[in-house]
C-alpha cells in the first residue's frame, strides 16, 4: 500500500510538494479552496496562479535566485519545468506567460495519477496522518486562526503589492523604446523616458494621490522588495529615480542621451499584447491610478487590464515554530512550506515546497529526513528562516549574503562565481541523499548545475 500525504494549498509551494511526493510514489490529496472560496488577489481557478509579477527574476548563476532555479531543476521541479515551457522575453530574467504557466501547472497536476485534487476549503489541520500546509499569504481565516493558535502569538505580517498591466497597443511607440539595460538580453522591455520636469511632476502626483486607507486594526508593514511607489516617493523625491525608475544603462534613441528617469514595462504574455509596469506596485485608488499613471510619457492613452492593489500577506514566526526539515517544532507530522514560512518570492516559495514534499515522503517511509547544506541556495534560506537566535524575523529572498563565508580570492562577481561553484558541488551530493533522481534538463542558455 502506498503512503498517503495531505497537502493543503494549490499554489506554487503546494503543487511542488504534491509533485515531489507523487513522483516518489506517494499518494497525495491536494486541497485547493478555489473556486469554492476565492481570495482578494486571485482571478482564476487555476492552480499556481501568479497574482503579482510574471517574473521569476534573474536566471543566471550570478544571482542566488538563479542558482536556486538550477537546484530546483535538478530536483525535477514542476514549477521550473512549466516556467521554462511558457517563458516570454525578459532579458536576463525568467518571465512567463502567466495564464499559460498556470494552465500548464494545473494540467500537469491533474495528469499525475498519484495526485487527487479536491476543490474544497479545509478549515482545520488534519489530526491524523502527515500534512503539508502551503496555503500561502492569503490563508483562509479559519485555517489562519488555527495556525495563530498553534503559534501561540499574533501572526507577523507585511503588505504585498500587485503592479498594473497595460495593453501593448495602447502604449505610444513614438515615445516608448524597446531595450534592456546595457543591451543585456535583447530589446525585451518597453522603456518610458522622463525629462527632469516630467519626473518631478509625476512624483508630486503620486505623493498627493488618494490612497486606499489601511484598516484600523492593521499596521502598514511593507516588504522592502515590494515597496509601493508612493511609499518610496514619500521617502524622498529622488528615491524612485534611484530605484525602479533608474535610467542607467539606457539611451533614449530620440535624444541620444540617458533619460532623467525611466519607467519600464515588461512583456506579460506570450503574444506580447500585455505589459506590466515593473516595480510600480501601488496603493493609490483605481481612479487615481488611471490619472497618475497616464502621466508617464507614452502612457497618456494607456488601457489598463489590471490596476495595482495591495493585500495582506501573513507569515509565521518560523525560527520559533519550524525545524530545518520544515516540520512543526512540536508536531513532526505537520510540515509548512511557501510564503507562509517567511520566504519571499515565487522561486523561494516553490523550492520550500520541494523540500517539504521530499521530507514528508521520507517520514512516511521511515527514512531519515534531510536538510540541504547552508552553502546551497535552498539550504541558506532554510538556515535563515529556522535560525532560533533570530529575534526580529522578516521575510527574505534568496541572496548570496545568506551563504556561509568562502575562502576564495576576489570580490563581487568573482566571489559570487565561487559561491555558486561550491553550491553546485554540494547540491549534487545532497541531491543524491534525497532519493529523487533528476528528470529535467537545463534549458538553452542556462548554465547546468552538477
Amino acid at each position: 500500500m502506498k503512503p498517503r500525504l495531505t497537502v493543503v494549498g494549490g499554489g506554487l509551494a503546494g503543487c511542488e510538494a504534491a509533485w515531489a511526493a507523487a513522483r516518489a510514489g506517494c499518494e497525495v490529496v491536494l486541497y485547493e479552496m478555489r473556486p469554492q472560496r476565492g481570495t482578494e488577489a486571485h482571478q482564476s481557478d487555476n492552480l499556481a496562479e501568479l497574482v503579482c509579477s510574471n517574473s521569476f527574476r534573474n536566471n543566471s548563476l550570478e544571482t542566488a535566485v538563479g542558482l536556486l532555479k538550477q537546484e530546483m531543476r535538478r530536483l525535477d521541479s514542476l514549477v521550473m519545468r512549466c516556467a521554462d515551457e511558457h517563458a516570454v522575453p525578459a532579458g536576463a530574467a525568467l518571465a512567463v506567460d502567466r495564464d499559460g504557466f498556470a494552465a500548464g501547472m494545473t494540467s500537469a497536476i491533474a495528469a499525475e495519477p498519484n495526485i487527487e485534487v479536491r476543490r474544497e476549503e479545509l478549515t482545520a489541520i488534519p489530526v491524523a496522518g502527515v500534512t503539508i500546509i502551503a496555503t500561502g499569504p492569503l490563508t483562509s481565516p479559519a485555517l489562519s486562526q488555527e495556525l495563530q493558535q498553534r503559534c501561540g502569538e499574533q501572526h507577523l505580517y507585511f503588505y504585498d503589492a500587485i503592479a498594473p498591466i497595460v495593453t501593448a497597443d495602447s502604449v505610444d511607440r513614438t515615445i516608448a523604446f524597446a531595450a534592456s539595460r546595457y543591451g543585456k538580453g535583447g530589446d525585451d522591455y518597453l522603456n518610458l523616458p522622463f525629462t527632469r520636469d516630467e519626473y518631478y511632476a509625476f512624483v508630486d502626483a503620486v505623493i498627493a494621490a488618494e490612497k486606499v486607507p489601511t484598516r484600523d486594526f492593521e499596521r502598514c508593514v511593507y516588504f522592502e522588495g515590494c515597496m509601493p511607489i508612493e511609499e518610496m516617493a514619500r521617502r524622498g523625491r529622488d528615491t524612485l529615480a534611484f530605484g525602479p525608475m533608474r535610467p542607467v544603462g539606457l539611451i533614449d534613441p530620440r535624444t541620444g542621451r540617458r533619460p532623467f528617469a525611466v519607467a519600464q514595462a515588461r512583456q506579460d504574455n506570450a503574444g506580447a499584447t500585455l505589459f506590466n509596469l515593473v516595480g510600480f506596485q501601488t496603493k493609490m485608488t483605481y481612479p487615481e491610478q488611471r490619472r497618475v499613471l497616464r502621466m508617464i510619457p507614452g502612457l497618456a492613452g494607456a488601457e489598463f487590464v489590471r490596476l495595482g492593489s495591495l493585500h495582506r500577506n501573513t507569515f509565521i514566526n518560523s525560527p520559533r515554530v519550524l525545524r530545518p526539515t520544515l516540520q512543526w517544532h512540536d508536531d513532526p507530522h505537520l510540515f509548512v512550506a511557501g510564503q507562509l514560512i517567511g520566504v519571499e518570492g515565487y522561486v523561494e516559495s516553490a523550492a520550500s515546497g520541494i523540500l517539504a514534499g521530499i521530507n514528508a515522503v521520507r517520514l512516511l517511509t521511515g527514512e531519515p529526513l534531510v536538510v540541504p547544506p547552508p552553502s546551497t541556495a535552498l539550504g541558506s534560506l532554510v538556515a535563515y528562516i529556522t535560525d532560533r537566535t533570530r529575534h526580529d524575523f522578516q521575510p527574505m529572498n534568496a541572496n548570496y549574503g545568506l551563504f556561509p563565508a568562502i575562502d576564495a580570492p576576489g570580490r563581487g562577481r568573482a566571489r559570487r562565481e565561487a559561491l555558486a561553484a561550491r553550491a553546485i558541488g554540494e547540491a549534487s551530493v545532497w541531491r543524491g541523499a534525497t532519493g529523487l533522481a533528476s528528470r529535467s534538463v537545463a534549458p538553452a542558455g542556462v548554465v547546468p548545475a552538477g
